[in-house]
């Protein structure tokens, strides 16, 4: 058993504290000195690789020649971190990352509060956090790919709805201080190899047929790629997603119309019907944030996430027109308001948890 001490940021102030916070100037000290916590349990933790793909030279391996005839490489695999309470709960949470992100995404937030991990460790919750094939600690990749060092710290900065470069949205949850700006450009990691949806979800399906039963926690990106494991994996018990923008499924022949954004149309994706029957099987809650357009907008960075968010809700109707459980949350309209596209990271993220909480317990899945 590892007794691991551990101290956060207090926010036991709630709202007032939260937009306290929110309205510090760019310049701001960082914040006050994290309260004591009660030590955290961990009765088990560890980490492996999963999934993934060997390619072999031709020839026989000459152990002393500087070539590679014969040799082997193992890549395109997920690589899996994973601890568990004392007293665990019967359902882990497997978490997963958005695009150009890695398993970062669920640790220390980027102002140094905990994060989703260790909110739900706290709650009693076993906790898996995966690195994609080819992004992260999952680098190694068969396939070539180049990296971009192209600058693009402030496109993100605009995409993610933390603000308009140079100025935040006005009372966004995010710390305004240099450093947590800092920390969270280098919480950006490249991908190392192209993109293959079906390689991706294939190394998760394989992560919930080792772990058995539990519940997918996606973000963004990783939204889509969820859908499909869920499709293809019936130990996916239920499904919390943020903020999902990409890969909707709708049965064949019956996909809505793409939806058009400043920065370009949205799309679904087309699933045979017995696959797509699967996810009428289990409960399914998806969270926007806040600054999302009511209406077209010419600033790309928000508008495509009011695009998606009304994908989203097309697709939930569409799995509840046949028997599912599918509920969309958009903060704001629950008095949830300031967040970004990492409602779990921002400086309000115990009242997302408590959101993500409460699912769970309606869902009896935690």
């Amino acid at each position: 058993m590892i007794d691991l001490s551990l101290s956060r940021r207090s926010l036991l102030a709630g709202s007032a504290t939260s937009a306290a916070l929110a309205t510090l100037p760019a310049t701001a000290a960082p914040l006050t000195k994290q309260a004591k916590r009660q030590p955290l349990m961990i009765d088990e933790q560890g980490s492996f690789a999963v999934g993934g793909s060997v390619v072999t030279a031709e020839g026989t391996v000459d152990t002393y020649a500087q070539g590679t005839t014969g040799q082997t490489l193992h890549g395109d695999h997920a690589y899996i971190s994973y601890q568990k309470p004392v007293n665990a709960k019967p359902l882990p949470l497997v978490m997963w990352h958005g695009i150009g992100q890695f398993s970062k995404t669920w640790e220390t937030t980027p102002d140094g509060r905990e994060g989703f991990q260790n909110i739900f460790l706290r709650r009693g919750h076993s906790v898996y956090l995966i690195d994609q094939p080819r992004r992260g600690r999952a680098g190694r990749t068969t396939q070539a790919s180049p990296i971009s060092t192209t600058p693009d710290d402030q496109r993100w900065f605009n995409t993610f709805r933390v603000g308009v470069w140079p100025n935040y949205n006005p009372g966004v949850q995010f710390a305004r201080d240099p450093e947590t700006l800092n920390q969270y450009f280098r919480q950006m990691v490249p991908s190392t190899g192209p993109f293959d949806l079906k390689l991706t979800a294939d190394a998760i399906v394989k992560l919930f047929d080792k772990i058995g039963e539990g519940v997918l926690v996606t973000h963004s990106h990783s939204g889509g790629l969820g859908w499909q494991t869920a499709m293809h994996n019936r130990n996916v018990r239920g499904i919390v997603t943020f903020e999902p923008g990409s890969n909707f499924p709708f049965p064949e022949g019956e996909l809505p119309a793409p939806v058009p954004s400043s920065s370009g149309p949205v799309e679904a994706i087309a699933a045979p019907l017995d696959a797509f029957m699967q996810l009428t099987k289990i409960p399914i809650l998806i969270v926007y944030g806040d600054f999302i357009p009511a209406k077209p907008d010419s600033n790309p960075g928000a508008d495509g996430w009011r695009a998606r968010m009304i994908m989203a809700r097309q697709w939930r109707d569409a799995v509840n027109r046949r028997g599912g459980d599918v509920t969309v949350i958009h903060l704001p309209e629950i008095g949830i308001r300031g967040n970004t596209h990492f409602p779990f990271s921002d400086l309000n993220n115990l009242e997302v948890a408590d959101v993500m909480s409460s699912f769970l317990t309606r869902k009896k899945l935690g």
